[in-house]
């Protein structure tokens, strides 16, 4: 049987948090940097923001729609 190059998986554990600096991963392209923060770059936080925007947006475009919708059925039904 070959020889395990750490005797526990403790010490194995160890050795790998030990060899991986701290760091954090971007919100956007998921890449690893070290610092602050939730984005590797000032691109990917003005990509993410314009993304965020977009979707809120879409949301709210829906949201009045189904009022109208809602509104008008009141109304049709109430006559």
């Amino acid at each position: 049987m070959s020889e395990l190059p750490y005797d526990t998986r403790e010490q194995a554990q160890k050795e790998y948090t030990l060899k991986v600096p701290q760091h954090h991963h971007c919100r956007k392209c998921g890449n690893a940097f070290i610092g602050e923060g939730y984005y590797c770059s000032e691109n990917c936080r003005k990509t993410d923001g314009d993304a965020a925007k977009k979707s809120l947006r879409k949301y709210m475009v829906i949201c009045g729609v189904l009022w109208v919708v809602t509104i008008a059925a009141i109304l049709i039904v109430g006559i």
